[in-house]
């Protein structure tokens, strides 16, 4: 089967097209050497592509293409670490592409379509997280993989400058004060392998097991850094309606480090991590004021304490 390219991923993609340009036949090569047939309609993303198929004994799998990059260069080695330990399992790998074949799962039930909008779903979905989480967070890091240690160093050097760039002057203080927290934890940044990215869209219902993670940017580090994408899942769909952000927030502050069995107070300064990281990002890319998500969160773990 030969693919062609949608026009959105290429509109979002303009900026790689050789790669683009590339695609069809990199699918095509990959579908001859791993034996594969196409069994569906193409899906895809901002920046890759994945397309259901059938292996030579009839079993569903799904390949998936995207261009390698930074964060996710060691997706497959963490993969592999995880055999399918909470995580999607990985068949086979082209690390010259980035190519994955990896286990089929049904992409139309993330687990965000369990969540709902009410706190009973909310809270159980959250724990399905939480429990997933803890068990990819118990292996450790292997050598290769990008340090936490090395990125809050980076975090933190940055700061002073992209404060500069916002115009409010609580937000700068808000930046500043997140480095603070983030400086005196990088001594004891953690080894275990985060996944980096786990929310509710990327977790999705499986035959193996209910649930399983994908779409992982493993990195070494502590697992409070990997708490900030859970307690921002769904924000303007349960979060915000609740009625109570702050009682909402720190539920799930509660119900994740609980279940990863984490001190709070450390939690909470990798989450304000996570918090400078996304301020960062947002300056890099021109904006001049930071998310009101990403304030609120951070004031809300600053006003009680946990620091």
């Amino acid at each position: 089967m030969t693919i062609s390219v949608p026009a959105a991923l290429a509109a979002s993609m303009n900026h790689d097209a050789a790669w683009l340009a590339a695609l069809p036949s990199l699918v095509a090569d990959l579908q001859q050497r791993w034996s594969l047939r196409a069994d569906g309609p193409l899906r895809h993303g901002m920046a890759g592509i994945v397309l259901p198929v059938l292996r030579t004994d009839g079993s569903p799998a799904a390949l998936k293409v995207q261009p390698v990059a930074d964060d996710n260069a060691a997706t497959a080695l963490g993969l592999t670490l995880w055999a399918g330990n909470g995580s999607v399992e990985l068949f086979e790998h082209d690390p010259s592409s980035g190519g994955m074949l990896l286990e089929r799962l049904d992409a139309t039930r993330p687990l965000a379509s369990l969540a709902g909008t009410d706190t009973v779903t909310d809270v159980a979905a959250m724990q399905i997280l939480a429990e997933l989480l803890a068990r990819l967070v118990a292996v450790q890091a292997p050598a290769g993989v990008r340090r936490l240690a090395d990125i809050a160093a980076a975090m933190v050097d940055e700061t002073p400058g992209a404060a500069r760039a916002l115009p409010d002057p609580a937000e700068r203080t808000l930046l500043g004060t997140c480095a603070a927290v983030v400086a005196d934890l990088i001594g004891e940044a953690g080894d275990r392998l985060l996944h980096w990215d786990l929310h509710y869209d990327n977790v999705l219902a499986g035959e193996r097991e209910p649930w399983l993670a994908i779409d992982p940017e493993p990195l070494a580090g502590d697992p409070g850094f990997d708490l900030w994408p859970a307690l921002n899942s769904g924000w303007q769909e349960i979060v915000v309606p609740s009625g109570d952000v702050e009682r909402t927030v720190l539920r799930r502050f509660d119900q994740l480090t609980a279940t990863l069995g984490l001190d709070r107070r450390r939690a909470a300064g990798w989450t304000l991590g996570r918090v400078l990281q996304n301020g960062l990002w947002d300056v890099e890319d021109g904006s001049a004021a930071l998310d009101p998500a990403q304030v609120t969160l951070a004031r809300i773990l600053l006003e009680h304490r946990m620091l």
